[in-house]
């Protein structure tokens, strides 16, 4: 008779010590294959050392590529909260306004399958060494780490 384990309930709902999320731009949510400022859509997924879970999609209007700020703006908006964000290009004025918010953009140069990413993403979590990945992680960390502080402050402290 083989022995079988059971997951508890509450322990398969439980949050991941770490979780990014991390966006593509994208035109059929599985290559890369946008310019950011021109990018017609972007498949946004939460991302573990074990899985990654898609979240979110957006769709924008096409637009040329003729330096309309305004058009930024409502991207940086729908990515707040990424860690990431991939694309095939990008321009420095949307460089300097996704770094502002704490989103890192990674250029790649050919069009590149979205789950390979996601695995490599997964990897570097899990085995460090990614520049990026480490700092998002210890960003969060630090966050954590003040966010337990704060309810222990709050609850008081009683001897």
């Amino acid at each position: 008779m083989s022995s079988r384990r059971l997951q508890l309930v509450w322990s398969i709902k439980q949050e991941p010590d770490m979780v990014l999320r991390v966006a593509f731009a994208s035109t059929d949510r599985t290559r890369v294959n946008q310019h950011f400022g021109a990018a017609e859509g972007f498949a946004v997924y939460e991302v573990t050392p074990d899985k990654a879970t898609l979240v979110g999609v957006a769709e924008f209007d096409e637009e040329a590529m003729d330096g309309n700020e305004d058009k930024l703006a409502a991207k940086v908006d729908f990515l707040a909260g990424c860690a990431a964000v991939y694309v095939m290009a990008i321009g420095a004025s949307a460089i300097k306004k996704l770094m502002a918010v704490g989103i890192q953009p990674i250029r790649v140069n050919e069009v590149d399958a979205i789950d390979e990413l996601l695995v490599e993403i997964s990897t570097a979590m899990r085995e460090g060494g990614v520049t990026w990945i480490d700092r998002a992680i210890a960003v969060q960390e630090k966050a954590k780490s003040e966010d337990r502080f704060s309810t222990m402050e709050e609850e008081g402290w009683e001897g």
